[in-house]
């Protein structure tokens, strides 16, 4: 058969200014008219037109593996925490037996791809590493080195590396023996190893060459590999392109060594210091540079090569004593200084990889891709992988941009702003696969104020949600896809606690979409809702506006407002109000309530609702006069789910309906 030059389609398709992702659904049309068959390319394991201007704006065709080509075995659907497939982006996945294979047609011209797999832990714990063999039109072979060592934690919070750990807490309630371990007689067996979780990393690979739309990509694992199984989630291709030039103070020039071998830190520590002097800006070429601590910056830019091309990379290294804040390593980081001693300024950092050697979470390790007090700063273009938390400022700092990254595989958060983090954005990220919140606003101490997260990409967050506010005053959460939240979290969460200040002000929850979200809660044993308001620490009595979002395909509920049962008497949830909503699939309900307070509802459309709309239980005293929560209708709310007689505060309270597995979602 005859190619046709889909390369010129491709390259015609950007001239001609259409986003990759519609360029890569074009090129997708022509190979399908080409070859009878056409790659399926998605956003957040979703047909793009379900999300489209929201979520990041991105350079690469994402391809899930349950659409390609394969003589493996497609695991999945499974939402259950701790399963292969429930950490899958789309929760499903590709799993292959040594020798069998996953193959993937380019919807684009591409010249690199990242991959998204699991491999078994070493049965001891500490990962094991295994080939991943690469090729192209069934030639052009490479190889992939695949690792598990930064993922499989396992147990309690804050987690272990040991598949044979007890229980860290066995204090702590277990709901799978529904049981206060140190409290029954006898202790119950608890099946090791406990909880496995944290399963999937990612590899980068540069070909070399570019390669055409319809070209095969095909990754085989080895049938002497060493793993026993190869789990791929997902293949991104793009076009990388050549390496940057900036005029400046070159690293090298200072001491610094492109090939890894030797430690650059006090060469960077050189060249910023005469960048600094000579008003330049520090460029690190291309190269592996090895740096095993912070770098402090305060009124320097330092560019890369491109995030591909430029790669900073160091070892976690233990301290000989606990530093003063309470850290027992360190390792490789770009830090501000500490806001007590005046933060930092005029930072700007931009077009390089930082590839952290974190395997475990301790809380009081520094140990982050990028850290301190930055104020009137920006950061653009990094790669940030195997640190804690991808970026964490503490403040007070203010006018901090943050665009156009990507931060994957984090032990805890991607990013956070924690203590009076003002007038800041967060913008056009790309996060997968942290083992806390993606992104955060904790107001601890200090409201942070004015902030903006705009349109980001959070794909499978392991633990807790995909963005959450944490009291502070006039914050707007607007424009991001948030999917596949795991465990005890939701896509979107408002709350009060953590030691959070008050919410003040008003807080701008709009035209974001969820996926796969409404997760269910260990501890409490019941479900969640893909937008989760939490009334635990105080009222939540802020001017609270939910406008245009779009709840897809949620395992339990689109919206719950919730108090912890201890506090229930104590707290209300009031100023709520939900307009312009659609909401495509539930398990459970459209709306669950478990708090005193109110809420109104304008122009919420649902369909495909599990159980009953409305699961009205309120602070679960049951007065004669209906529920503590009241849901006031203010018209427009189609699809039957907010009937009548349910209003104003009917109680229709079922504490664990049973669950529907919703249809997927489809065009409105």
């Amino acid at each position: 058969m005859r190619r046709i030059p889909l390369l010129a389609v491709s390259a015609l398709l950007a001239v001609a200014g259409l986003a990759p992702a519609t360029a890569a659904a074009a090129a997708g049309e022509a190979i399908s008219r080409a070859t009878g068959r056409a790659p399926v390319v998605t956003r957040a394991g979703l047909d793009p037109a379900l999300v489209a201007g929201r979520g990041a704006a991105v350079d690469f065709a994402e391809q899930e593996a349950e659409n390609a080509a394969t003589n493996g075995t497609v695991i999945g659907p499974d939402r259950n925490a701790y399963t292969l497939p429930s950490e899958a982006s789309g929760r499903r996945a590709v799993r292959l037996a040594p020798g069998q294979h996953v193959e993937f047609t380019l919807p684009a011209a591409a010249d690199a791809l990242t991959v998204r797999y699991s491999i078994p832990d070493a049965p001891g714990g500490g990962g094991l590493t295994a080939p991943l063999e690469v090729t192209v039109n069934g030639g052009d072979r490479r190889t992939m080195t695949l690792t598990s060592q930064y993922s499989w934690l396992y147990n309690q919070y804050p987690f272990s590396n040991d598949p044979d750990a007890d229980l860290l807490h066995p204090d702590w309630w277990i709901t799978e023996c529904a049981c206060v371990p140190d409290a029954t007689t006898p202790p119950p067996v608890v099946a090791k190893p406990f909880r496995p979780h944290h399963f999937y990393d990612e590899q980068r690979l540069l070909l070399g060459r570019a390669y055409r739309a319809g070209d095969r990509v095909r990754l085989t694992a080895p049938a002497r590999g060493g793993a026993a199984w190869t789990v791929i989630d997902l293949m991104d291709s793009q076009l990388v392109g050549p390496p940057r030039l900036v005029p400046g103070a070159n690293v090298v020039a200072f001491g610094a060594d492109p090939t890894g071998r030797r430690e650059s830190a006090e060469a960077f520590d050189r060249a910023i210091a005469f960048a600094k002097r000579a008003r330049l800006k520090v460029y690190v070429p291309p190269g592996t540079y090895q740096v095993n601590r912070h770098i402090i910056v305060d009124d320097v830019t330092i560019a890369g090569a491109g995030s591909w091309h430029t790669v900073i990379k160091g070892r976690q290294v233990a301290l000989p004593a606990p530093a003063p804040d309470g850290s027992v390593h360190t390792g490789v980081g770009f830090y501000g200084r500490d806001a007590a001693d005046g933060g930092s300024r005029n930072v700007h950092l931009s077009g390089f990889a930082i590839e952290g050697d974190v395997r475990e979470r301790v809380d009081t390790d520094q140990v982050n891709g990028v850290g301190g007090a930055l104020s009137d700063s920006t950061i653009e273009g990094l790669h940030i992988r195997h640190t804690k938390v991808g970026m964490w400022f503490d403040g007070p700092m203010t006018n901090l941009r943050i665009t156009g990254n990507t931060i994957v595989d984090q032990i805890a958060d991607a990013i956070n702003f924690h203590t009076g983090v003002t007038n800041s954005v967060i913008a056009g990220n790309v996060i997968r696969n942290t083992g806390d919140d993606a992104i955060a606003l904790w107001s601890d101490k200090s409201a942070d104020a004015g902030n903006r997260v705009e349109r980001n990409t959070v794909q499978s967050p392991v633990l807790a949600n995909g963005i959450a506010v944490y009291g502070g005053r006039d914050n707007t959460v607007s424009g991001n896809l948030v999917a596949d939240p795991v465990r005890e979290g939701s896509a979107l969460h408002v709350g009060s606690r953590f030691g959070a200040e008050p919410f003040e002000g008003r807080l701008t929850i709009s035209g974001n979409t969820t996926v796969r979200a409404g997760t269910y809660e260990l501890n409490w044993n019941i479900g969640l809702g893909a937008i989760w308001l939490y009334a635990l620490e105080r009222d939540i009595a802020a001017d609270v506006r939910a406008t245009g979002n779009h709840f897809l395909d949620n395992t339990y509920n689109a919206i719950m407002l919730v108090s912890e049962w201890s506090v229930k008497d104590l707290y209300a949830i009031t100023n709520v109000h939900f307009k312009d909503t659609r909401v495509d699939g539930t398990g459970t309900s459209v709306v669950s309530a478990r708090v005193k307070g109110s809420a109104t509802f304008e122009n919420v459309d649902a369909r495909n609702v599990g159980a009953v709309g409305v699961n009205n239980c309120g602070a679960f005293g049951f007065p004669p006069t209906g529920s503590e929560f009241t849901l006031t209708d203010l018209g427009g709310n189609d699809g039957g789910w907010l009937a009548p007689w349910m209003l104003p505060n009917t109680v229709t309270c079922d504490d664990r309906p049973p669950v529907v597995p919703p249809p997927p979602p489809s065009r409105w």
